[in-house]
């Protein structure tokens, strides 16, 4: 009898046991969702950085690493680690606007009247598309940069 009332009870810890370890994963899945967040926000925190400390000249030079639109460039990036040393890689791709003001040589079709200091503006955009359990995700950032 003894032996069927230990059974019993380590039957009851054992399913109390499981419940409680699915609950506390269940309260990991948002952690790990605000642990991508604040991956891929500090990755585009640094392409934006970058944009705005490359010189003018390099982005409007014909190796510029933001390529005129519609053309675009693309280059995988580790973003990041994730728990348990797994990487999250993405994809940057960039590209760079002009402003509809600019001189029709800086892409434009402004005028001296509506540009009369002859203004050069861009919008640098990059976008980082990334793929986690399945399912893509894209954030982008635009960076406006003049002379």
């Amino acid at each position: 009898m003894v032996l069927l009332e230990a059974t019993l009870a380590l039957s009851l810890l054992t399913v109390l046991g499981l419940g409680l370890l699915k609950l506390s994963l269940g309260v990991l899945h948002p952690r790990q969702w605000t642990l991508q967040q604040v991956l891929t926000d500090a990755y585009l925190t640094y392409e934006r950085a970058y944009a705005q400390r490359v010189p003018f000249e390099t982005i409007t030079s014909g190796t510029s690493p933001w390529p005129i639109h519609p053309a675009t460039t693309s280059t995988q990036v580790e973003v990041g680690r994730l728990p348990g040393g797994r990487p999250l890689i993405g994809t940057v791709i960039r590209t760079r606007m002009p402003d509809p003001g600019n001189y029709p040589v800086d892409g434009g079709t402004g005028t001296v009247v509506n540009n009369p200091a002859a203004m050069k503006i861009w919008r640098l955009q990059s976008v980082l598309t990334y793929q986690i359990s399945g399912r893509n995700y894209a954030k982008s950032r635009t960076v406006v940069r003049s002379q």
